[in-house]
């Protein structure tokens, strides 16, 4: 059954969300390499219940936290969320090094994403 996997917390102001999300709850952020300004975001140890996540500038005003659910395809997934009532939002995309990832929304209006990892990538 897919599960969330990763979370992203849009801000507009990566320095000040950082240090709130530090100082409260003791969460890492690293500046991610890839083509785009992203931070990773640390929360615990692996080994303890929960998920890490990221952050970015908030593309548009209104634009929440987005939870992202591991699939076997995004393909059959964003078929699925269509022929069920949602919408693709931001087609299929390649994450370098990642895997393929395309953001959908539900019935209700709720954007999530659906990320299937690249085996070749672990």
């Amino acid at each position: 059954m897919p599960r969330v996997i990763h979370f992203e917390i849009n801000v507009d102001n990566p320095e000040r969300a950082s240090k709130f999300y530090a100082d409260t709850f003791g969460w890492k952020f690293q500046q991610w390499g890839g083509p785009s300004e992203y931070w990773l975001v640390t929360t615990g140890a692996d080994a303890e219940p929960g998920i890490n996540g990221g952050m970015m500038k908030r593309p548009h005003p209104g634009a929440a936290t987005v939870n992202t659910i591991g699939v076997a395809s995004v393909d059959e997934s964003v078929a699925a969320v269509a022929k069920n009532g949602g919408k693709v939002v931001m087609p299929k995309t390649a994450i370098p090094t990642i895997g393929w990832f395309a953001y959908c929304t539900d019935t209700e209006g709720n954007t999530f994403g659906v990320m299937q990892p690249d085996a070749n990538a672990r």
